[in-house]
């Protein structure tokens, strides 16, 4: 199903310009809470935050239940991962510093089990910030007797809060972990589904309405039906006036090959097109005349020619197939052109729909109704000989009438019998075709309403299994957080290798995950936006200055290209400034003292992808933060800021140690 992924890498570390090339919101409630929402909803809620890389969100929803009277040592236990999760120790406020030790301090009044154990381990950890690594020793013992899911939510939401050698000490055990996870889950094989659009609903052509041509027909059928009963009953009289017997017979002959004749004609004439209308003429049409060919019918053509060329019978190369149904498939495209041909509809949506009909046009020709898709209506050679041969005998019957009305009989008998035989074969043979003509439109509207339903209810069918496929292989935000969080952890390390560099080296680092050229985008309602093919930049900050590995990385298979790195000095820094844009989406711009501004692009526009309930600002800050772009802003503006000095305030050996309190 990977042929719905395709990406054009392109460099993109450095003044990126990056364009919007398909994105999705996800209709789901995950996210979601009622405004009459109890606390253990609100807290539910925000544990699924927090596991999905949404921090900020995460402390409002828990503390709104912590406040509403829901506490015990699992809430607090989260509560302080979300407080802490994406965050130094430093980007807490002296008032949040202040909650936290009062937290501390109740941790006493819960009942031991495990989420005692791990509340009062977190707790134990900040403390140990800034103490020597051979001091750790007891913390880091409690931290591995924790059971597996404690453990691992602690590592990582405190990768930024540890440092040092306190970070050295657990770095191999969080290597280790993401290395496990990184391509955990069919990684490779359900990644391109997130980012897959929702499909359209199934729709089909609708049935024609009758044509002109019946409204005329049934209009004009009175008139001639009353024209051959009265030639028939002025030939019928002459002839029993001339021969009783003999009329009577005839008329009973004629009577029974005239029924025979309207019974048999209608299964083949009122059912089958006229000869000289166009094979296929049943058939449903689109709309109207197909305007000239835009962009997205261009775009269906063109899908259409790629299922077409993938799905084809046995024995067909693809250039064959596509040769032997150029009609049929132009067709297709025509009518799904038409039948979509919406404003803001992609092509995507209706990418289903065209791969479905592709396979129907490979299983109609193996059953051999690829080009007769009326084949069931086709008429019985019975039904043919049986009506031509009624028509024979009428005729027969008329002929026979006629010489028994004009038979010993005197002017004007004969003439009046002539003008009745033209008379009832003229009015009949019109009054036929009429008839006939409304039958065969009645029976196409009737044939093509229930062509209409089963094509509707097979492309239905169709639709619902497509979405039941990506359902279940979509992943889940926490899947998608994971893989993310576990390519980031791969990336820092590689690069810690390639600069001979230990956390004990750093005085801290951030990661910055911005869109690169030519992404897919998608999000669920609520949530941030996440990308097929990101830029991942990193920055190090040593003693000696800052250190940028920048590398475009594929979602999809966790591959990275076009590396570039950068170091320069704190002083080299002027200013850091942020350019946002409602119809463009936001730029960070460094601007150094000795070079050229960089631009940045950290996010996209996003206000067109809005679901009615949802705020443009809080999605904007939730991206943004999921980006790592606010912790990144505040390093590098307080770097800017304050030169050299800023490693005074930041040095993590230096940091005020973290009072637990009771």
């Amino acid at each position: 199903m990977n042929d719905s992924y395709g990406a054009t890498y392109g460099s993109a570390a450095y003044d990126s310009n990056v364009g919007i090339q398909a994105e999705t919101v996800h209709n789901s409630n995950v996210y979601f809470v009622r405004p009459d929402a109890s606390p253990q909803e609100k807290y539910r809620v925000g544990v699924r935050l927090l596991e999905d890389g949404i921090p900020s969100r995460a402390r409002e929803m828990i503390t709104d239940a912590i406040a509403h009277g829901y506490h015990n040592a699992e809430v607090r236990f989260h509560w302080v991962l979300a407080m802490l999760s994406a965050r130094t120790y430093h980007d807490l406020s002296v008032e949040e510093v202040q909650r936290l030790r009062h937290a501390s301090g109740l941790v006493r009044a819960y009942a031991e089990d495990e989420w005692k154990d791990s509340l009062r381990v977190t707790f134990d950890l900040l403390a140990a910030l800034g103490t020597a690594s051979g001091a750790t020793g007891p913390v880091l013992k409690q931290l591995q007797d924790l059971p597996s899911r404690q453990h691992d939510a602690i590592l990582r939401h405190f990768d930024l809060m540890l440092t040092g050698g306190l970070k050295d000490d657990l770095w191999a055990e969080t290597l280790e972990r993401a290395e496990a996870e990184r391509f955990g889950n069919d990684r490779v094989g359900r990644v391109w589904a997130y980012f897959e659009p929702s499909p359209i609903g199934a729709r089909a052509v609708l049935p024609r309405l009758s044509t002109d041509a019946a409204a005329a027909a049934r209009a004009g059928l009175p008139l001639r039906l009353v024209l051959f009963v009265v030639s028939s009953a002025v030939l019928g009289a002459l002839a029993w006036i001339a021969h009783p017997a003999q009329a009577v017979f005839e008329l009973l002959l004629a009577l029974v090959a005239g029924r025979t004749a309207a019974r048999y004609g209608v299964r083949w004439w009122g059912r089958e097109s006229r000869p000289g209308h166009t094979a296929g003429a049943g058939a449903p049409q689109p709309h109207g005349p197909a305007p000239a060919e835009d962009g997205f019918t261009k775009r269906v053509h063109s899908k259409f020619d790629h299922y077409f060329s993938v799905r084809t019978p046995h024995g067909f190369a693809p250039e064959a197939w596509l040769a032997h149904t150029a009609e049929v498939r132009s067709a297709l495209a025509a009518e799904i052109a038409d039948l979509y041909r919406e404003s803001r509809i992609s092509v995507d949506r209706v990418t289903w729909l065209i791969r479905y009909l592709a396979e129907e046009s490979r299983n109609r020709h193996n059953n051999g109704t690829l080009f007769d898709r009326h084949r069931q209506d086709r008429t019985p050679a019975k039904t043919k000989v049986l009506n031509v041969a009624a028509l024979v005998v009428l005729g027969a019957v008329a002929l026979s009438a006629f010489s028994t009305a004009v038979s010993g009989a005197a002017q004007p008998r004969p003439l009046w019998a002539f003008l009745a035989l033209l008379g009832a074969t003229w009015s009949g043979h019109a009054a036929a075709q009429l008839w006939l003509e409304f039958r065969r439109e009645r029976h196409r509207v009737a044939r093509e309403a229930r062509e209409y339903q089963e094509e509707l209810a097979a492309r239905q069918k169709a639709h619902e299994r497509w979405k039941a496929f990506l359902n279940e292989t979509r992943p889940s935000e926490r899947e998608m957080e994971t893989w993310l969080t576990c390519d980031k952890t791969s990336f820092v390390d590689e690069a810690l290798r390639h600069h001979r560099l230990t956390w004990r080296d750093l005085i801290t680092h951030t990661i910055l995950a911005a869109p690169a050229p030519s992404y897919k985008r998608a999000r669920v309602r609520g949530g941030p936006w996440r990308y097929s093919h990101y830029v991942i930049r990193l920055f190090l900050f040593t003693r000696d200055g800052i250190r940028e590995i920048s590398s475009e990385l594929k979602f999809v298979d966790s591959t990275r290209r076009n590396e570039q790195r950068s170091n320069y000095r704190f002083d080299a820094l002027s200013s850091v400034q942020v350019t946002e844009n409602t119809d463009v989406g936001y730029d960070l711009e460094l601007v150094f003292t000795n070079g050229p501004t960089r631009k940045i692009r950290v996010k996209d526009a996003d206000a067109h992808q809005l679901a009615p309930d949802e705020s443009a600002r809080e999605i904007s800050e939730i991206s943004l933060s999921a980006a790592g772009f606010t912790h990144t802003f505040r390093l590098l503006e307080g770097i800017a800021a304050d030169g050299k000095d800023w490693i005074e305030r930041h040095n993590p050996d230096d940091l005020t140690p973290f009072q637990v309190t009771g």
